[in-house]
């Protein structure tokens, strides 16, 4: 969701700030740790360059979500593919933000777990021997 996120929102910045298409893909593509993305990015920007629509090579990929292309389509057919791009992004990164959230308040409660066991298993390393003492004693 993030690579799609960051894809998304740096083609916008640059198709809006008038860097051509193509030109605006083979910066897109050196901005991944990714080499299947990277690989199919330059794949989409060849298609491009042949002549193809963009939204055609992203769904050929099989990484980009159908939601993405067909955004992605839309925004090519009515001249507003900068801010689709960007409505894009903001999507995904709100997507991003709400699943690390969830993550988050779940670490809360196995930190409380482990501590608990963490407590007890020290509780019952002092109370054995407690007790074998008084074993003893008996």
């Amino acid at each position: 969701m993030t690579a799609i996120s960051r894809f998304s929102r740096t083609l916008s910045v640059l198709l809006s700030s008038g860097v051509p298409l193509l030109q605006a893909l083979d910066i897109v593509k050196n901005i991944f740790n990714n080499r299947v993305l990277e690989r199919a990015i330059e794949g989409v920007r060849e298609e491009v360059a042949e002549g193809s629509s963009i939204a055609e090579p992203l769904r050929r990929t099989n990484l980009f979500p159908p939601m993405v292309v067909q955004m992605v389509s839309t925004g090519e057919q009515s001249g507003e593919l900068e801010e689709m791009l960007l409505k894009i992004s903001e999507a995904y990164d709100a997507e991003t933000e709400a699943k690390v959230a969830g993550l988050t308040s779940l670490l809360g409660p196995v930190v409380i777990m482990i501590m608990g066991g963490l407590v007890f298993f020290i509780m019952i390393s002092i109370l054995i021997p407690i007790f074998q003492m008084n074993q003893l004693i008996h």
